[in-house]
């Protein structure tokens, strides 16, 4: 079985930690200066692993294997949420790193090739997944043309900046590239609710996300009388019982849903609301209930506007994202390694979480594999992951990768 380097491991995720450290957690926004740093750091270390590694003109950091034969690519994304942790993607992607150079100290798995990639801005700074949606073919280029952050930057601009604009950008290899690994925190609580230490993925739940425009009429809070207000604000927060209740006899144990954020126009204690918006997000791994759902909101919109004196309007934020299933075969390989190095402490999961792998999936197979989050913190500055849990993580990646490049080859052979 090859052997991972625990110390190594651990080495460059603390270093990578350091770029952009904020107390416990860290900050390393998409694109930002010490976010670009990290990217030069990383393809440094790719290149003293044996990679040919380049930043890219979207900012991926990818560090190609010069070795023949099929590859298996292995990464996640390194930029972090305003308040983020130090592990989210950025475990994977230093598992990548340590699993291409364990190979390649291996006398029996030298031979195989391993990819390694920082997709670009997962998180979202300026446009979700963008890194993994340029490698399978998605043409970004209006994105780059028209994304801003929250401070107004154009992405355009910052990629020319940083003097990425113009660089060739990483592409899916048809026929080498055989297969795609995402090893992640769990970002939940329940294999620490089990008692498992690795999870194997079986699908990527999909997502809606929609804004709920309440519309009123402003009036003196002091001076209007309640049985003639026309209150978006009070309309807003009536409904959202209804829409509970509503999603609460579709969903299953998985279905989640979130009001995620509130706005009321104009916002003065004085002042009945005449305008008030909600943002709301939910998920599931189940395409048709994910759709019933919005099916049972749009309803719930057109009863409350036959009855109200206050006008409700339902508009899509963005595209909606389907529920991906992970590669079975993969999977089992994934399930295979566990068994082998952890007997009896994995479990096979969703993804509650969107991941970069949902986009791989449109170009090759593609598998995920968790380890757990103490608490089932995330996206929060005291997100943490036990070091043994992620050394045995890396071993179980190592191992399974191993197996899947060595089934392609005997494919070939």
């Amino acid at each position: 079985m090859v052997r991972i380097d625990p110390d190594r491991l651990l080495s460059d995720l603390k270093q990578l930690r350091s770029f952009g450290a904020t107390g416990p957690g860290v900050v390393r926004l998409a694109l930002s200066p010490v976010d670009l740093a990290s990217r030069e750091w990383l393809a440094g270390r790719m290149t003293e692993a044996g990679l040919e590694a380049a930043i890219d003109g979207v900012g991926t950091v990818f560090g190609r294997s010069r070795k023949s034969g099929p590859a298996l690519v292995i990464g996640s994304h390194t930029d972090t949420q305003p308040t983020g942790g130090w592990l989210d993607g950025a475990m994977g992607v230093i598992y990548g790193l340590e699993i291409a150079r364990a190979l390649a100290e291996n006398e029996a798995t030298r031979h195989l090739a391993v990819d390694v990639a920082s997709w670009i801005d997962e998180e979202g700074t300026f446009s979700g997944l963008l890194g993994s949606r340029s490698f399978v073919g998605e043409n970004v280029d209006e994105t780059i043309r028209d994304a801003t952050n929250r401070q107004g930057q154009r992405l355009a601009d910052v990629l020319a900046t940083a003097g990425l604009a113009g660089r060739p950008r990483a592409r899916f290899e048809p026929g080498r590239q055989v297969a795609y690994l995402e090893p992640h925190i769990e970002q939940g609580g329940r294999l620490e609710a089990a008692g498992k230490s690795i999870g194997v993925v079986t699908t990527i739940v999909g997502l809606r996300e929609l804004r709920l425009r309440f519309t009123g009429q402003r009036n003196h809070a002091g001076t209007t009388p309640m049985a003639i207000r026309r209150d978006a604000g009070a309309a807003l927060v009536a409904f959202i019982p209804q829409m509970n209740e509503a999603f609460a006899q579709l969903a299953d144990a998985d279905t989640v849903w979130t009001v995620g954020r509130i706005d009321l126009d104009p916002g003065s204690l004085s002042v009945v609301p005449g305008a008030a918006q909600m943002y709301l997000q939910f998920r599931d791994a189940n395409a048709a209930r994910l759709q019933a759902m919005e099916d049972r909101l749009a309803q719930l919109v057109r009863d409350f506007n036959a009855r109200s004196s206050i006008s409700v309007e339902l508009t899509t934020i963005d595209e909606p994202m389907q529920p991906v299933t992970m590669h079975t075969v993969l999977a089992d390989h994934l399930a295979r390694a566990a068994e082998a190095v952890a007997p009896g402490q994995w479990i096979r999961m969703p993804s509650g979480a969107a991941h970069d792998a949902q986009v791989i999936a449109r170009c090759m197979p593609a598998c995920m594999m968790f380890v757990p989050s103490i608490g089932g913190v995330s996206h929060d500055f005291i997100e943490d992951t036990a070091e043994a849990h992620i050394v045995l993580g890396c071993q179980v990646a190592a191992t399974a990768a191993a197996a899947m490049l060595e089934e392609q080859w005997a494919k070939r052979s």
